[in-house]
């Protein structure tokens, strides 16, 4: 998917929303354990209930692995069954060394066929450079986390006064562009997406941490929305686990709803749409 093709999508469903499939098996409702594959299971009636309302889902995929064979089988099931106009992100965080980059690439990009993959830039240039090898393929670099252990580097003050996020931004520059890089940016660091438009100002910023973990949609859209929306906001638990009962697929699609009813006003506001 290009970017002119995911900023149709948004203006077509008036939404920049991102649902995070973080499908843990401990937390879905018990009564899908009667289905020979409960995770799809909840997967499928989560996308059923919010396909309408968002434009990218996110597996994350730590809940798949540690499933083993099975997680595998049901994350791949998942992607079939997203329609193809909705942008999919693996969120793997992957990154190592070239050669293996070259195989994380295509376990991602051709043997599951995501549109997009989460990757850490720690090891630099030949970590990142294989993932950029796709046609309309994304990586998605991380940036500036909202965890608090993103604290221990990624704002350390370097001597010309830059952040350490920042160098990353613009080092990432030489190796892709804004038709392949994106960037993730927590939604609790809403105070510094004005920094990091400067250096990125068309690129598309992946924004978690809205809601649940406390950010605020509004802030990340003042500082952080450019002329193509230039955002995509996830939100995983409040949406996918607002009820754990069996309602929890129509609760799902009222808090989709909701949340797509907010970034309505504020494209609105901006008057991208």
């Amino acid at each position: 998917m290009t970017r002119g093709e995911l900023f149709k999508e948004i203006k077509r469903k008036k939404s920049f929303l991102c649902v995070g499939l973080d499908s843990d098996p401990k937390k879905i409702p018990s009564f899908l354990n009667k289905f020979d594959d409960p995770v799809f299971e909840f997967n499928k009636r989560i996308i059923d209930a919010t396909k309408r309302f968002c434009v990218a889902y996110k597996p994350n995929i730590a809940f798949y692995e540690a499933q083993g064979t099975k997680g595998w089988e049901s994350l791949q099931k998942t992607l079939d069954y997203i329609p193809k106009d909705i942008f999919t992100i693996s969120d793997a965080k992957r990154g190592d060394i070239g050669n293996t980059s070259n195989l994380y690439a295509r376990a991602f990009f051709e043997s599951m066929n995501f549109d997009s993959v989460t990757v850490a830039p720690y090891m630099g240039n030949d970590s990142v450079t294989p993932f950029l090898q796709y046609d309309e393929k994304w990586v998605i670099l991380l940036a500036l986390t909202s965890n608090i252990g993103g604290l221990d580097f990624q704002t350390e003050k370097l001597e010309n006064g830059d952040y350490l996020f920042e160098k990353v931004l613009k080092k990432s520059l030489e190796w892709g562009n804004e038709d392949n890089l994106m960037y993730v940016v927590g939604a609790t660091r809403s105070d510094l997406l004005t920094r990091i438009r400067k250096i990125v100002p068309n690129s598309f910023l992946l924004i978690p941490g809205v809601g649940a973990q406390g950010g605020s949609l509004e802030d990340v859209a003042e500082f952080g929305m450019n002329d193509t929306c230039g955002l995509l906001v996830n939100s995983s638990r409040g949406i996918i686990f607002a009820s754990s009962e069996e309602d929890f697929a129509d609760q799902a699609k009222v808090e989709s709803e909701k949340v797509q009813q907010k970034m309505e006003a504020l494209l609105r506001s901006k008057n991208l749409i």
